[in-house]
């Protein structure tokens, strides 16, 4: 059975790690970005009917400014960011299973969102609502990943896009041919490009289907 190199940051990282574990999978955490809070302000809660949040980081980097914001209802792109919502504090209105689009199509078009975001991230596909997007937290590259190096013949695992164009830069072409891309989007697998020994997508942009094909690389 080929290792699984899981490349998202801590702590998420970790949570993904250990669902390989259950899995049964040979799984090892090489962060290729570090979190970093960014500076900011949150606005008049009363310009807003709800928050969007699209990934656990924004509450577990949004520090102090949070608490202006404790009375909005959150609408979660996940699970995940759901639980993380609700252990710090806010009431949880909705929660998507397959993405931001599928999320947003389920909230009232007249719904004004404040989204709590990280510095990279895709905007939503022809929201019906209108969004105000604030940046709370920022990924790093890592300039040498540990372990990164052992990575070939091995399975790596993409959580975004932004990891699919680190990779490619991480990795030299003929290491490339060796390793097999579990990617948990088509814009991820898209951004890793082309030269991987095979690129496979998950079912839905969820950890738990991304597991499920990472297995199924890991194995084959």
């Amino acid at each position: 059975m080929r290792r699984l190199f899981v490349l998202r940051p801590e702590p998420a990282a970790r949570r993904t790690i250990e669902r390989a574990l259950e899995l049964g999978l040979d799984a090892i955490a090489v962060p290729i970005f570090k979190l970093e809070a960014v500076e900011w302000s949150a606005p008049p809660p009363d310009e807003f009917d709800g928050l969007l949040l699209t990934s656990a980081n924004a509450v577990n980097m949004g520090g102090h400014q949070l608490e202006r914001l404790r009375n909005l209802p959150v609408h979660a792109v996940g699970e995940a960011t759901a639980v993380a919502a609700e252990v710090a504090g806010f009431g949880v209105a909705s929660v998507g299973k397959a993405g931001v689009d599928e999320l947003l199509g389920s909230i009232d078009p007249g719904t004004r969102l404040l989204h709590l975001c990280g510095e990279d991230r895709r905007p939503p596909d022809r929201p019906r609502q209108p969004i105000h997007r604030l940046t709370v937290y920022r990924a790093r590259a890592i300039d040498r990943p540990g372990s990164l190096g052992e990575l070939r013949g091995q399975v790596a695992a993409l959580h975004s896009p932004r990891a699919g164009t680190r990779l490619v830069e991480l990795i030299d072409e003929q290491t490339r041919a060796t390793i097999r891309v579990a990617a948990i989007s088509q814009a991820a697998a898209d951004a890793a490009g082309s030269g991987w020994a095979e690129v496979g997508i998950a079912t839905a942009p969820t950890d738990p289907a991304l597991l499920a094909l990472a297995r199924r690389l890991c194995e084959t």
